[in-house]
Parts: structure tokens; sequence; C-alpha cells
């Protein structure tokens, strides 16, 4: 788990300091804010510690995976790159992750080396997962051969290890409570599941004994069905962590109700989530989670380029996005009032 993440000169990020993390953590703020670079960048940090010391990166240092996780995560042509424009400071980061601290920091001139670096723990032992705004099931295929044979930029790491584990085969036997009653909760949302036809390379819908090609099946039904897929093949455990960029993107209402449902089912388990909106009524759904359960969703919120921290347990953070939505109510109860 996460507990505190520090940033500085990091991308469009010129200073982030977040504490007192909890199981279900949400970022808020308009386009541009750096919502998805901070996502990422957690992701490439967490990555790298889970694929510290495991198969082929046993003879890895910490700097060596980070290095390459950072560079395959945001592509720049030199991760020095990622220092944010302008500064003549160098760009750090710092958490804590189960109570160890892990840090580095590296100047703009930086290649593909990172020199400054502290952690000195043990590899985690979870599995982690990115979930882009775009689906990817329909490019599962082409994103394994852009990485894999080809060698290119395009899709970042953040595809390319979504669409790794998702050719992770079902496991049977009987599963984690909570994880089974999210993933029946799942289902008859979706109302069937996907399968992947190794022959064919390809994923289909499978509802009763009838089956549906994906280019027919809409973008929340195949996002959704992600999340059922990392599930029935148990890469996700009580140790993950995952990154939702764009929670709401494609769904609609009920179904952003339901999944958000499902989330903080997953989070009694033990899996940590952060996520990234600028939905109002995405907000309006998890401090009606936190009143309900009783729990604190610490919240980090863009205004102006200047990022603040708070807690959906004590109420609506100040915010553009919360300040338009009350604008437009206000607006419509004086049209009604005449």
């Amino acid at each position: 788990m996460i507990d505190m993440v520090r940033l500085a000169n990091f991308g469009p990020l010129a200073s982030v300091e977040w504490s007192s993390l909890g199981k279900l953590n949400l970022v808020i703020g308009e386009n541009g804010a750096g919502k998805t670079f901070l996502l990422k960048t957690l992701y490439a940090v967490v990555r790298s510690l889970e694929m510290f010391g495991r198969g082929d990166e046993r003879q890895s240092s910490i700097s060596e995976i980070l290095a390459r996780k950072l560079y395959w995560t945001f592509q720049a042509d030199k991760i020095g790159d990622l220092v944010s424009k302008g500064s003549r400071n160098p760009l750090s980061f710092e958490a804590l992750v189960n109570g160890r601290k892990i840090a580095f920091q590296f100047g703009r001139d930086t290649s593909k080396q990172i020199i400054s670096e502290l952690y000195d723990a043990t590899p985690l032992e979870g599995n982690s997962v990115f979930l882009p705004a775009k689906e990817v099931l329909s490019l599962h295929h082409i994103i394994l051969k852009s990485r894999e044979v080809d060698q290119l930029f395009g899709f970042d790491d953040t595809y390319f290890d979504l669409a790794k584990v998702l050719n992770i085969n079902p496991t049977k036997g009987k599963n984690f409570p909570e994880f089974a009653a999210s993933r029946k909760n799942l289902r008859e949302l979706l109302g069937g599941r996907m399968e992947y036809d190794e022959a064919d390379h390809r994923w289909t819908f499978k509802k009763g004994n009838e089956k549906y090609a994906l280019g027919i099946i809409a973008e929340g039904v195949k996002k959704l069905a992600i999340l059922d897929t990392l599930l029935g093949n148990r890469y996700l455990s009580p140790q993950s962590i995952v990154f939702i960029d764009e929670v709401e993107a494609a769904l609609h209402p009920k179904a952003i109700s339901v999944f958000l449902d499902v989330l903080a089912l997953l989070a009694e388990r033990g899996i940590q989530f952060f996520m990234a909106t600028h939905s109002y009524f995405v907000l309006k759904k998890l401090l009606l989670i936190s009143r309900t359960k009783g729990i604190s969703i610490p919240i980090l919120s863009s205004s102006g380029g200047v990022w603040t921290t708070g807690d959906l347990a004590d109420g609506m953070p100040d915010n553009p996005i919360v300040d338009e939505s009350v604008r437009l109510y206000e607006e419509q109860v004086e049209l009604s009032l005449g």
C-alpha cells in the first residue's frame, strides 16, 4: 500500500504532497491538470518495486528497472525530459510504500540511468495494474506486436503491461469472498463475459450460448469486462494496487455507481485504488460510499495549477468542477422559479 507520496518538478507537477492515503483515493482536476501523469508515475514506481527480484529482473537493480519503466511509460527521448520545463532544480520523488521509503531524483540531462536512488526493502508481493481511459481489448494483439516484436513507441507500458496480463488464463477454484461477490456484481451488470480465442487471437463477448464480435460491444462493457477478467485469472490479489484513469469513461450513471460499489468492496479485501476523474457524479457517489461505510477517501484536488488535499469524509472539495456543478444547479433552480 502507498502511504504517502511527494513529488517536485515532475512534468506538469511542480509540487505535490499527499499523505494519509487510504484504500480508495481520488485525484480530481480539469483536463491537462496532470491527473494521468500522476497516476502513471505512481504506477511506474510501484510496478518497478514488484518487478524487482522477479524473473528476468533478478539481476537488475531498482535504479535500472525504474529508469526503464519511466522511459517506456512516458516514452520521452530521455527520462530527463520529465523534469518540469523551466525548472533549474532536479526532479524528485519520494513515497512510503508498506511503511518503507522509496526515493529518487535526476536532472534534465539524465538519459536512461538513475544515479540517485534509495530503497532498501524487499520486492513488493502484489501485482499492480493501470486501467487506461481507452479500452484495450480491440487493440490487444496490436499492442503486443508493437512492443514485443517492433519495439516501437506508441502504446506505453500502461497499455503493454495490461495487454500481457489479460492473456493469463482464468483460474478455477474458490476465490476470496469479496472478489467472488465483485465478479457476481460485474457479471450482472455486463450480462455476460469476455473470452479470448487463442486460435484467432481475438476477444469475443459471450452472453448465454451466443457469441458477439468485439466491434459491436459497447466501450463501457469492455471496460468492466477487463476488471472481471483480472479477477478471474487471479492476477489481482489483496496486495495489488489498481490505478484507474477517468474512472467514469464510457460508463452511464448506473454503471458508474455499480462500478464504484465494486471497487469499494474490493478495497475492503485489501486492494488499494487510485482513481482520476473530472466527474461531479463520481465525486457524489464516492462521498455517499464514504458516509455509508464510514471510511476515509483521501482526495487530491487541482485548481489553477495548485494541488490541495482533503477527504470526502469531510465533504466536497473546493474545486472548479464542484463549483461549476453547483452553478448549473442554481441556474436550473432560478429558471424553474421563473
